[in-house]
């Protein structure tokens, strides 16, 4: 079955410590209810940088803040499960299916 990133991009922070705690608690139900097709949960990443033949620059408007794996029947699928993610209140999700080398 493919593979597929579910890259998170931008996200407002939370106003609250308690509104944190509702959209993580969100995004774990989405997670459970995405069951057996979960390969990789989720991980955060930190301040990322873009790296050209002509130097380095800081991230652009919308930067990569983490990624979750997840397997589907095919690219619709996988965007069907995107859709349902509560991140996409908070940010943008950009969905690739992972390719063999």
């Amino acid at each position: 079955m493919p593979q597929y990133i579910l890259a998170y991009r931008g996200g407002r922070q939370p106003d609250t410590p308690e509104e944190g705690k509702a959209q993580m608690q969100r995004w774990k139900t989405w997670l459970g209810d995405l069951g057996d097709a979960v390969v990789n949960p989720g991980t955060p990443l930190g301040t990322s940088r873009f790296v050209t033949a002509s130097g380095v620059s800081e991230s652009g408007p919308e930067p990569l803040t983490g990624y979750s794996i997840i397997n589907a029947d095919d690219m619709e699928s996988a965007l069907t499960a995107a859709k349902a993610c509560p991140f996409a209140e908070i940010g943008t999700l950009e969905v690739a299916e992972i390719k063999s080398m």
